[in-house]
């Protein structure tokens, strides 16, 4: 038997799996939460560059999606479904009313809080499920559109936001 690492064979349980995609929307979070520790509310309030979303359309956005995980996730009812219509179904620009940067800071953290806490309760075949955006007959034929492609999605897309704001801090 080889004492190489790259020829040992590792069996990673579901619980090591799951474990490893919420630690990394967690630390999404936790790289959102740092921006926007480091930047001023009127740095917030510009387009991430000409003619792009600003980072207060952003923030609305990135809620809006991460509250509606409470929906695919069968975790109970979502806390700002009013959140959807002025972030995701609109553009910026629609000169829909939009809340307050210390109102999205709020629901931001609101979200993600209690998101956390319902995910962390899940059992490890919770997350195996179907999402509820998936019908039975599809998830039969495609199993993989589970619950946690769902975390896995939603963590990426992050990811992209957070690459967009980036360029709110100033050098």
């Amino acid at each position: 038997m080889s004492t190489n690492i790259t020829e040992t064979t590792v069996q990673p349980s579901t619980e090591l799996f799951i474990k490893m995609v919420v630690s990394n929307w967690e630390l999404q979070n936790s790289r959102l939460n740092g921006l926007l520790d480091k930047l001023t509310d009127e740095a917030i309030a510009a387009e991430t560059a000409p003619g792009r979303n600003s980072g207060v359309y952003l923030l609305g956005h990135l809620t809006a999606v991460s509250d509606g995980m409470f929906s695919y996730l069968g975790l109970g009812e979502r806390l700002y479904p009013q959140l959807d219509q002025i972030f995701v179904k609109s553009p910026e620009n629609s000169g829909l009313e939009k809340p307050s940067l210390a109102e999205l800071k709020q629901y931001w953290a609101k979200v993600n809080e209690v998101l956390t806490e319902r995910m962390n309760a899940m059992q490890p075949e919770d997350w195996f499920k179907p999402h509820s955006a998936i019908s039975a007959d599809d998830f039969a034929q495609e199993p993989h559109r589970n619950r946690l492609n769902i975390l896995i999605n939603r963590t990426i897309h992050q990811g992209y936001h957070i690459g967009q704001l980036v360029y709110l801090v100033k050098k």
